[in-house]
């Protein structure tokens, strides 16, 4: 029996659905390129196993790959070009010499790619109200916010709040996904994480937080992160950083994206 092969595809080969409606945020533009510029490539499931199942387990369970998401076709959503470029970003900052990527800098790179999906809905609510992606985002962070007990008048509220201000949306998230994983990984038990939770639920987001693969983050990071539970210096002094900026959002865009697009690292 033949070994099933992924095909590779650069970027330029790739159908970005939803793209249309990106167009207004200059940092989708920027990511793209940057992604471009590193002849970043997706994998295609074989015809024979081009399942949108297939392709999400994939994803999830190997997520810590760099050789290239996993794809059902040639199409992929605008927002995924977007999360994928934050985590070659932060990978390319914070891997160490020898290429090891500690547990905080897997949390800190997946917190910042997540926290951006919240950035794009902050765009994208009010001047794309009939994009891909508002269809698809908000029902989902509806679903969560009410399985956490929000209700339709509070989570109508915090959408407001987003769109708002796009730019504190993302760090204020960004700063509970962050402090969520490195929280709940150290806990020894599942004791120690129900008394972890509550002061999660309080953060101004954490009816959201269960809508993030966070089991999946700590899973991986116990699995593959070297000396998973010591906490990694560099990063916290980083995150540190973001959290004393007045727009964490430009910071990662001057220290990251600006480098990248010019050719250099980061």
């Amino acid at each position: 029996m033949l070994t099933p092969v992924l095909t590779a595809r650069s970027v330029d080969q790739m159908t970005i659905d939803d793209e249309a409606s990106f167009r207004h945020v200059s940092h989708y533009g920027d990511l793209k390129k940057i992604l471009r510029l590193q002849a970043y490539q997706f994998r295609v499931l074989p015809r024979a196993q081009a399942r949108w199942d297939h392709a999400l387990f994939l994803g999830l369970t190997f997520w810590g790959e760099t050789a290239g998401d996993v794809v059902v076709d040639a199409h992929v959503p605008a927002d995924v070009m977007t999360h994928i470029a934050w985590h070659r970003l932060a990978a390319q900052a914070l891997a160490t010499a020898d290429g090891q990527v500690s547990a905080d800098a897997l949390f800190f790179g997946e917190a910042i790619a997540s926290a951006f999906d919240v950035y794009l809905v902050g765009r994208l609510l009010h001047h794309c109200p009939d994009s891909d992606f508002i269809a698809t985002q908000v029902p989902a962070m509806a679903e969560s916010a009410d399985a956490a007990g929000l209700s339709p008048a509070a989570f109508a509220a915090l959408l407001d709040g987003i769109a708002a201000a796009p730019e504190q949306a993302f760090e204020d998230l960004r700063q509970l996904l962050f402090d969520a994983a490195t929280t709940l990984l150290a806990c020894a038990d599942v004791d120690a994480a129900l008394a972890a939770l509550p002061a999660l639920d309080a953060h101004r987001f954490g009816p959201l937080l269960h809508r993030y693969e966070l089991s999946n983050w700590l899973l991986y990071a116990r699995a593959h992160a070297p000396d998973a539970l010591a906490p990694d210096g560099a990063v916290r002094a980083l995150d540190r950083q973001l959290r004393g900026e007045a727009v964490a959002l430009d910071w990662l865009t001057q220290a990251w994206v600006e480098p990248a697009l010019q050719g250099r690292g980061v």
